[in-house]
């Protein structure tokens, strides 16, 4: 981005000036340190009757994994009931297998130091959206995604202070075989960015491909005592993980990297309509497939995802960013702080088909929930539209600037004595403006959040700039934020390494577009 430059030093914050309180696009922010405190909804008792139930669900229903006799192994050899492919658990067993060793929290590496992320605890972390086949902008509209939308994507998260992290598949390359593609995007990751970012989990050894990558590009050494890469695993809800997921898991607990383990749950669909049992669903899937990291390797760095929303009734069609999830993911956030792990929790979501006022309704409500209920890494954070089948360009864009709202919110409210600005009282006085006041002159780079996206001009100045709306001025910016993009160093050594690594895999088999 012509525009943009880099400023050194690191910040966990809000803005530092008011285009960028601390962030001139391009700046280090590694991470939010939470200043507000997350929302309880329910309190004892009704906490204790969901978690009854995640009891129950494991002890009686059970949860099948199909494909994967190691798993059933590791489950039999911990105590508990397996029969064919279905695993009951007794009430304790799971909750003791997290408690034994999974961390509280970790630090996710990234290939810049300054920019590694802490997981856990008080810390927040931004990530783009995830997986859609589609992507979306103004000039050339809805197509299938391809590997130069995904390295835009990559080199538009970079660029924006406010995503602290590269996020994974953030489009599907359509124009590459599927069982090659993961390569081509890990190597992204690493080659347009020196963020965190997320490998392939498609089949196992896509996940032990994306996990050599990053032995490369961070060593081995390093990469088995750290975590340099995530995995989003998914079970196949309702109560199922089939092999690719559990064997996808299992070898990033393996090789002590993180499996990030979300349900996909859509009320009425996939999991009970009634909100209390839909999160009892979401949590005993998600546990059991935390614990399942831990039975792999003791101390893998995990994190438990939530992931509800519902379901239109009339139509069957999938909802987002609508109340009952978001009161959902508070009550999940209270679970999972009871169990002491990280949780990844909602995102931008939107089950609208452009980058409009529903859109940004719909976000809005699904990433103040994720703020409200302590979660520690948001994926879709930008860029979801249509429910996640498109990445948008544009809503990208907005989203990011949400997520900068977001800095400030999160920084809480200060009541220090520059806060509570007597010295402008009694220097301006009654019935005067507070504009050239000592008080005023001091702050004023630092007192507000300005959008770079919103128009807060007059209707006159609107009108001659030529009536743009929201979604306009954030396709500009996005053009011109691409057009100004420079590639952070990497060592030459190593991205010859890598591609060496990746033309060997690519040369080995043959390419499959299915």
């Amino acid at each position: 981005m012509a525009d943009l430059e880099t400023a050194p030093a690191r910040s966990r914050g809000g803005r530092q000036s008011r285009q960028a309180r601390g962030a001139k696009p391009h700046a280090i922010i590694a991470g939010i340190d939470r200043q507000i405190p997350t929302f309880d909804l329910l309190g004892e008792e009704g906490l204790v009757r969901i978690e009854a139930a995640i009891d129950t669900i494991l002890k009686e229903v059970g949860i099948d994994f199909r494909g994967d006799d190691r798993c059933l192994e590791l489950w039999r050899d911990a105590g508990a009931d397996v029969e064919g492919e279905r695993v009951r658990f007794e009430p304790g067993l799971v909750r003791s297998i997290i408690a034994r060793s999974a961390p509280k929290r970790f630090t996710h590496h990234a290939r810049n130091p300054a920019r590694s992320v802490e997981i856990g605890e008080t810390h927040l972390v931004f990530s783009p959206a995830y997986g859609s086949p589609f992507v979306h902008d103004l000039e050339n509209g809805r197509r299938y995604g391809a590997i130069e939308d995904f390295r835009n994507f990559v080199k538009l998260a970079y660029m924006s202070p406010w995503l602290h992290h590269s996020g994974g598949t953030v489009c599907e390359p359509t124009d590459l075989p599927v069982n090659k593609r993961h390569l081509d995007m890990v190597y992204s990751h690493i080659k347009y960015s020196d963020k965190p970012f997320m490998g392939g989990v498609t089949a196992e050894e896509r996940a032990e491909d994306s996990i050599a990558l990053a032995r490369i590009a961070f060593g081995a050494d390093f990469v088995d005592q750290n975590c340099v890469i995530m995995g989003n695993i998914n079970a196949n809800s309702p109560l199922v993980y089939d092999g690719t997921m559990s064997r996808a898991l299992r070898a990033y607990a393996r090789a002590n990297q993180c499996a990030v383990v979300v349900p996909f749950i859509l009320g009425g669909a996939m999991g009970p309509v009634t909100n209390a049992g839909a999160i009892a669903q979401s949590m005993a899937e998600a546990m059991v497939g935390v614990a399942l990291t831990q039975l792999e390797r003791l101390g893998a760095p995990v994190v438990l995802g939530n992931f509800l929303s519902s379901t239109s009734l009339r139509s069957g069609s999938p909802t987002f960013g609508t109340p009952e999830p978001a009161l959902g993911s508070l009550v999940v956030g209270q679970l999972t702080r009871r169990l002491g792990v990280p949780l990844r929790c909602s995102g931008a979501f939107t089950a609208s088909k452009a980058a409009d006022a529903q859109a940004m309704q719909e976000s809005a409500v699904s990433m103040l929930a994720a703020i409200q209920c302590g979660a520690h890494f948001i994926l879709h954070s930008a860029g979801w539209l249509e429910g996640g089948l498109v990445m948008s360009y544009e809503k990208f864009v907005m989203d990011a600037d949400f997520c900068a709202a977001m800095h400030t919110y999160l920084r809480g409210l200060p009541v220090d004595d520059n806060a509570l600005a007597l010295d402008a009282f009694r220097e301006v006085g009654p019935g005067k403006h507070f504009f050239g006041c000592q008080h005023t002159l001091k702050n004023y780079e630092t007192a507000f959040w300005d959008s770079a996206i919103a128009d807060n001009n007059s209707f006159e100045q609107w009108r001659d700039a030529g009536e743009k709306t929201a979604t306009q001025r954030a396709h500009e910016k996005c053009k011109a934020m691409l057009r100004g993009y420079e590639a952070p160093p990497l060592d030459p050594a190593v991205d010859e390494a890598l591609q060496d690594f990746i033309a060997r895999k690519k040369a080995a088999v043959g390419d499959m577009w299915h």
